[in-house]
Formats: structure tokens, C-alpha cells, sequence
């Protein structure tokens, strides 16, 4: 990191100085359940890879034979491979590379997204212990004393992000002695909204105003806001309908709260494809056409939606690079 922008971050607030670390604050392509499913489907982590850089992983972790896994289900075999060998040394050559040339303005490179199957504590306490091993290669921070004082970032080319369960904090947080290094960080709690009919909640997520389904400013452990689309259109991707001037406003409001506040924010899952297209993917996070999904694609780069998440790597990544479509203000 030069002087110039080390002087100039350190100006800002911390909760600005956060959003400005990730990419300055650009959107990236997550690549949503980026791992085999049951043995198939072991090229996703290349092919989202091969988009470039920087670039979200998301691997969903369970228990296996001792280790930490990569699966979509807490019900194991032992066939699935190991966390280790999936991402950290398939990513080997490129974080050494990266550090070797030490590109800091560049880094994180590839933010690795853990959901965790099990929250089981001795899950929780081995996948901590694995990052420790590659600690040299991850983004970090100091553990504060008052966990409302956010700590700047200590670059590296992998930044690792988990979701919002007390149990994680629990361990990965609130046991961590201050001054010691914060390996991973949490996403934000939404509004629990737990009881009535589901048309009832589905209603309430999309319509409850942004400043009421996130309350919590961010803490130095609880750094990102993660949202489903129901949050933006009622009932979620297969009840959407055509895009309109009105869902544009809701995303907008979503994403301008989340920022102020000073969290990354992060939607899940933008397809838009056909039966004959489907690669293993998820008929509930399907818009039904790319024409769809491209609409929603244009409007969460123009909002400035810090993670995109899809199944259809390519094809986002694709569409990111047409010079129409980003706009200039997260223009690189």
C-alpha cells in the first residue's frame, strides 16, 4: 500500500475505511456454492476462478472423517472433499504468486464465503484452526477491546467472510483475546421476522423499510449485511415479476442503508436460466431467462451491491465487462 492511500484512508472513519477495503467498495461476482455437489460439478471453483479477479467464493462446510468439508448437506458420507484441498491449496499458486508481487492496493483477490452446515463447536474450532495455518494469506484484523471500535484491515490476498450465527461469534469472536488477530468475519443480523403465515413474512421482507431489518451498526467481528431477494422483491426470485422503477428504489434503499451504516452488502442467488442450461443449480433462485436476470444483474451494479451472488459464473462476469453496463462511479 503506498503512503498516499495509507495517509488517506486513515483520515476517514473506520466504517468508511472498511467499505473502501473491499475493492473500494466495487461490486464483485460471488460465485454462489462454488463446490461439488455428490461428485459432480468438480469444475466450479476453475471456472470461477478463471473470471478473474477480484472474485467471491462461497463454500458450504460440514463435518467429515475428522476434517472440515466441502458439501451442501450436514448429512456426510465421507466422500466430500476436505476444505483444505478444495480451496486453500487449489488457491496456493495464486495467493503465493500474489504475495510475491505484493500488489497490496489489489488485495483481497478472492474473498472466501463460508456457510456452515453444522454449527457444531468442534466444526467451528477446526475450520479456526485451519485458517491459522494459512494465516500469512488472509486478511486480518486486531481483536479490540469494545467491539464497536472497528480495526483497520491488515491486507493479504484472501479475505475470509462467514454468516451471522451467535454460535460462530461465540468462537470466533468473543474468545479471541484483544490484540490477537480476527482470522474471519461475520455478517449482520436481519430482523427476525419468525412468526405468522409465509405470505405474511414474505410481505414484511420486502416492504419493512431498510432501517428496520437492520438495526445493528457494524461491529470489528460483524462487517457484511447478507440478503436473500425476497428482501427486494416479495416472494423472492420465482414470484418476481417485470423489473420496475419501484423494485430499483427498494434495492437502491437496501444498499444506501447498509453502506451508511458501514456493511458490505451481499444478494443471493441471481440465475436466470433454462431447463436445457441448468448445470446442478437451484430451481428457487431461478428468474426463468437471462433477460430476467440481466435486469436484476444492471440494477445491483448501478445500486452498488458489494456481493453479487449467481450460479452462472461466466455469464455475470461476462456481462460485467460490457462498457455499458457498470456504472462509472465503480468503474475501475
Amino acid at each position: 500500500m503506498s503512503l498516499l492511500l495509507y495517509l488517506a484512508l486513515i483520515s476517514l472513519p473506520a466504517s468508511s475505511q472498511a467499505l473502501d477495503f473491499l475493492t473500494h467498495n466495487r461490486p464483485i461476482l460471488d460465485a454462489h456454492n462454488c463446490y461439488p455437489y455428490e461428485g459432480q460439478w468438480k469444475d466450479r471453483i476453475d471456472r470461477a476462478l478463471k473470471t478473474g479477479f477480484p472474485v467471491a467464493i462461497e463454500q458450504d462446510i460440514a463435518w467429515a472423517n475428522g476434517r472440515p468439508v466441502v458439501t451442501h448437506t450436514s448429512k456426510t458420507t465421507g466422500a466430500e472433499p476436505t476444505l483444505r484441498d478444495h480451496f486453500f491449496e487449489r488457491v496456493r499458486p495464486i495467493v503465493e504468486k500474489a504475495l510475491a508481487e505484493n500488489h497490496r492496493d489489489t488485495w483481497p483477490l478472492i474473498v472466501l464465503h463460508f456457510d456452515f452446515k453444522s454449527l457444531d463447536p468442534t466444526l467451528l474450532r477446526a475450520v479456526w484452526d485451519l485458517l491459522g495455518e494459512y494465516e500469512p494469506w488472509i486478511t486480518t484484523a486486531p481483536q479490540t477491546p469494545d467491539p464497536h471500535q472497528l480495526a483497520p484491515f491488515d491486507p493479504k490476498p484472501l479475505m475470509v467472510l462467514t454468516e451471522d450465527a451467535d454460535a460462530q461469534e461465540e468462537i470466533f469472536f468473543h474468545t479471541i483475546p484483544a490484540g490477537a488477530r480476527l482470522r474471519l468475519f461475520g455478517s449482520a443480523h436481519t430482523r427476525g421476522i419468525e412468526s405468522g403465515p409465509r405470505d405474511q413474512r414474505a410481505h414484511l421482507l420486502a416492504t419493512l423499510p431498510a432501517d428496520q431489518l437492520l438495526t445493528d451498526p457494524p461491529t470489528n467481528y460483524r462487517r457484511w449485511w447478507n440478503n436473500s431477494w425476497f428482501e427486494v422483491e416479495e416472494g423472492g426470485q420465482t414470484k418476481a415479476g417485470d423489473w420496475t422503477v419501484s423494485d430499483a428504489a427498494r434495492l437502491r434503499a437496501l444498499v444506501n442503508h447498509a453502506h451508511d451504516l458501514g456493511y458490505w452488502i451481499r444478494f443471493y442467488t441471481l440465475d436466470g436460466f433454462t431447463a436445457e442450461d441448468n448445470r446442478g443449480w437451484d430451481k428457487g433462485y431461478n428468474f426463468g431467462s437471462r433477460a430476467a436476470v440481466e435486469a436484476r444483474w444492471k440494477a445491483a451494479l448501478d445500486a452498488g451491491v458489494n456481493l453479487i451472488a449467481t450460479d452462472q459464473y461466466e455469464a455475470l462476469a461476462a456481462f460485467m465487462r460490457r462498457p455499458s453496463v457498470l456504472s462509472p462511479k465503480f468503474a475501475k
